[in-house]
């Protein structure tokens, strides 16, 4: 019972319990399909010959059937690294219920699911891009001004060079 005089809700089974659930539900009905009874008409001659070795023949086969399923599972899990994959979904869930938010859905008008997608990283990218146009026009202004300030060094300097020639001569 919890504080307020309720039952406490427990915690909703993570994304791996329920897969490993799945599979033995799945192992389960798989044994329930090939049932013993099954097995005994697929081999009636043999079943009537030798009921027990049928018997032990079929549970063999089933305990073998269940390992072989079980390991192969296993195997994908393993290569699928599911546990952490799983558990990283459990994780994200759980955020997302905290979000007051709702998540975006599609409005089935592919132009527009695509504009409310792409302007926002538009505009983003045009401000970026007005900011670097900025800093080059101010980078490309100072250029500027510093040849201006070559020229008239240039151009004193020939002033000065064509005084020294007259006074020379």
């Amino acid at each position: 019972a919890g504080a307020d005089g309720g039952l406490s809700v427990p915690a909703a089974p993570g994304r791996a319990q329920v897969f490993a659930a799945v599979v033995d539900t799945f192992l389960e009905k798989l044994v329930a399909a090939g049932s013993y009874q099954r097995f005994a008409n697929c081999y009636r001659c043999f079943y009537k010959l030798q009921p027990e070795m049928t018997r032990s023949i079929y549970d063999q086969f089933v305990s073998q059937l269940q390992t072989s399923i079980k390991e192969e599972i296993q195997e994908v899990k393993d290569e699928g690294n599911l546990e952490v994959l799983f558990n990283s979904l459990d994780k994200i869930v759980e955020e997302a219920k905290n979000q007051e938010k709702p998540a975006w859905r599609p409005s089935g008008i592919p132009e527009e699911d695509i504009r409310s997608a792409m302007v926002p990283y538009l505009l983003k990218h045009r401000s970026y891009l007005q900011k670097i146009l900025k800093e080059k026009e101010e980078e490309n202004k100072k250029v500027a001004e510093s040849v201006l300030a070559g020229r008239e060094r240039i151009a004193e300097l020939q002033q000065l060079i064509q005084a020294c020639k007259h006074a020379w001569q």
